[in-house]
């Protein structure tokens, strides 16, 4: 999809589409005013007449409106103007996408950018669009026999501006949301694939596949005899039951010199999780496909910052297999070593993320990162805590943990602070290792982040923990692509203050 600016302060671009707003009350917007005086007060007589309300994400499709250029005038609620902010323009902007989505435009102009707001910037209202409307277009990669539905036809979505220097940061906005939304729709495709077909090893080819597209992206992808000699004891437990061979994939992103230290995101990428021995429930064990949804958003949020060519270096590391129960599987009660040395005893093997993590984390070191995050769909406890609207936020360093928040909010893709550190890893000791690999029911997911705390101790280190956001269940079961809008946020402003 293309995306792009223009100026128009009088509304008289030709569309397929113009796309204007109405605030309750019969407020007409900016863009709304001066068509509705093109067209002979069509929009307030629609609100006279009791057709529009205005009320927030409402719409309205005017077809042909003798008077005006574009073909389609829609008409969108903006609600009561006074609440008119970040969210209200978010909700306006979807109500927008997936209405000119049923129709047949080709191309549209988004309007809603014109009204004033204190919260709003030029550059965060285009990008939201772009990342908005190209979300809109996402297809699941089913395989289904039926004929696929039609793509939709929208193809240019122009972002009206008031004046150049505005265009020029709207202009800004568009390419993030471009870059964005193509890191998100990399990883649900990868998500929403079946795990027969992503498995481990098609992630690692999925990684190749981005280093032969991206100049400065290079990758590495080493087998389960690579791994086993990096002594990567808890990784290599967790995939002993299967019959796919793990992958640890190792991307490397220049965009800064070589003296510049690498920011490293560690993802999970348990391409299908059965619990093992400590078999799962048999409800929903399908959606434990997107067990690897954590290794998919990093892989994601390398393809934003390749096309986005940051200034900044960057590593990702993904270490991936499948949990399974077998005759070779891992056991609870069974002690492993790690990479780092220590030793973990295996109470349940449905807690594995932590232990392919663990490894992991501790081969992000040889890089010497100046920050390390991993990601991953860690714990049901993060969704009991937080729901599905919040990544949990865990980390040992105040500074990143306030970057790390502080690009949820700028990216409406949330994280929420939850605390790590001694007073939870308490619960993680073994009489019969270093620690256990679970801690008890209480406080799960701030457990689960002080097993991987105990390896990080000297870095600068921060977990997501993706369980509730990452996907969502029921008759729209497919991923979100989060938190790929908060990693990319993230790295925009670390390459910023470099």
């Amino acid at each position: 999809m293309e995306f792009k600016t223009i100026v128009d302060t009088r509304v008289r671009s030709a569309t397929a589409c113009a796309i204007v707003g109405i605030y309750e009350k019969g407020d007409l917007g900016v863009a709304a005013d001066l068509i509705d005086g093109q067209i002979g007060g069509a929009i307030r007589k629609l609100h006279v007449g009791g057709d529009f309300a205005g009320k927030l994400s409402e719409s309205l499709l005017l077809a042909r409106p003798p008077g005006a250029r574009a073909a389609r005038v829609l008409v969108v609620g903006l609600g009561p103007r006074a609440k008119f902010g970040r969210k209200a323009y978010r909700k306006a902007v979807l109500a927008a996408a997936q209405a000119v989505a049923k129709t047949g435009a080709a191309d549209a102009i988004l309007y809603l950018a014109l009204e004033e707001q204190s919260d709003l910037d030029e550059t965060y209202r285009a990008r939201s669009a772009a990342e908005i409307f190209a979300s809109q277009r996402y297809r699941i990669p089913d395989l289904k026999t039926t004929p696929k539905p039609r793509p939709a036809r929208l193809e240019e979505l122009a972002i009206a501006c008031p004046d150049a220097k505005t265009a020029r940061a709207a202009e800004r906005g568009l390419t993030i949301g471009a870059a964005v939304a193509g890191g998100m729709a990399f990883m649900r495709d990868m998500a929403n694939l079946p795990p027969n077909i992503c498995t481990p090893t098609y992630i690692g080819n999925q990684a190749l596949k981005l280093a032969k597209q991206w100049r400065n992206v290079s990758a590495r992808v080493l087998r389960e005899r690579e791994i086993r000699a990096l002594k990567m004891g808890a990784f290599l437990a967790v995939t002993q039951g299967s019959a796919e061979p793990p992958r640890l994939v190792v991307c490397e992103y220049r965009g800064a010199g070589r003296d510049v230290a690498p920011i490293c995101l560690v993802g999970k990428g348990i391409t299908f999780d059965s619990g093992g021995i400590s078999l799962k429930d048999p409800h929903a064990m399908d959606e434990m496909k997107y067990d690897m949804s954590g290794a998919a958003s990093v892989l994601g949020a390398l393809r934003a910052v390749a096309e986005l060519k940051l200034p900044i270096n960057l590593v990702v590391v993904v270490a991936s297999c499948e949990n399974m129960p077998s005759g070779t599987a891992v056991k609870p009660a069974d002690v492993v070593t790690t990479m780092s040395g220590q030793t973990v005893e295996i109470l349940n093997t449905d807690a594995e993320g932590r232990l392919i993590l663990c490894d992991a984390i501790t081969y992000s070191r040889r890089f010497k990162p100046a920050a390390v995050i991993d990601v991953a769909t860690l714990t049901g406890a993060c969704i009991i805590a937080l729901g599905n609207h919040l990544s949990g936020l865990m980390s040992n360093d105040e500074t990143l943990a306030a970057e790390l928040e502080a690009a949820g909010q700028r990216s409406d893709d949330r994280a929420w602070r939850l605390p790590v550190g001694d007073d939870y890893a308490d619960q993680l000791k073994s009489n019969f290792a270093d620690m256990a690999n679970i801690g008890g029911r209480e406080g799960g997911a701030s457990t689960a982040a002080s097993f991987l705390w105990k390896f990080a101790k000297d870095l600068h280190w921060a977990h997501l923990d993706i369980a509730g956001t990452s996907w969502v269940s029921g008759s729209h079961k497919s991923s979100t692509g989060r938190p790929v809008p908060l990693l990319v946020d993230f790295l925009l402003q670390r390459a910023a203050s470099q």
